[in-house]
């Protein structure tokens, strides 16, 4: 994970230090637009191999600023090692890149016709934390909550935590803005799609550790 960490980290530092023509011009290239995935999911599978598709890819390590970039890592990071560690290395980076690409592609056909850039990580974080509910949805998680002056150490069923994360997502992607920069539905279809991957690896023995400890 830190590889992946270290990816986005490099993408984004880069982009801050050049100067304001060449870093939208970078970011142009990275970022995915919708009406062209649009335009090309329109045409026979067979045809969906094209340039702009890797895009959907390539958005997923691009942030427009660094309080974007902050959140979605700390996600990653409390969510991600878990995920890391039941499934290895190679399969939680096929995890966020897959997940991630498949949810950029949703949030490409439900925006339709718009020609902003779509970037940002949020797809593939909410695929891992899809994945995270999925093979541990009996697991509890350590928070340390406030309580009037002072902070509480509690041990929160992960279902409640992910529960109300993933109702807030779903609030905003039906009543709140749709951003050029980042999409609500990408946490959503992220989630599920995150969900859906982790049943699948809970079937096929030996895909995950389920034996892990409470984080």
């Amino acid at each position: 994970m830190l590889i992946l960490i270290g990816s986005v980290c490099l993408v984004v530092a880069t982009l801050a230090s050049l100067a304001r023509p060449s870093a939208s011009f970078w970011l142009d290239a990275l970022a995915f637009v919708p009406a062209e995935i649009s335009q090309i999911i329109a045409q026979p599978l067979g045809q969906w191999l094209q340039r702009p598709m890797l895009h959907l890819i390539s958005a997923l390590f691009v942030h427009v600023d660094w309080l974007h970039l902050v959140g979605n890592l700390a996600y990653l990071w409390v969510f991600g090692l878990t995920v890391e560690r039941a499934v290895g290395h190679l399969r939680f980076g096929l995890l966020f890149v897959l997940l991630g690409a498949l949810a950029n592609l949703v949030v490409a056909w439900q925006l339709g016709d718009s020609t902003r850039p779509v970037v940002g990580a949020s797809g593939g974080v909410s695929a891992i934390i899809g994945v995270y509910l999925g093979l541990f949805p009996d697991r509890r998680m350590g928070l340390w909550l406030p309580l009037g002056l002072y902070l509480q150490f509690a041990r929160v069923p992960a279902l409640l935590v992910i529960g109300s994360w993933f109702a807030l997502q779903l609030l905003f992607s039906v009543f709140g803005p749709m951003s050029g920069d980042v999409a609500w539905w990408s946490h959503v279809a992220g989630f599920l799609f995150g969900l859906i991957a982790a049943l699948f690896l809970r079937l096929i023995p030996g895909q995950a550790n389920l034996r892990l400890r409470d984080d």
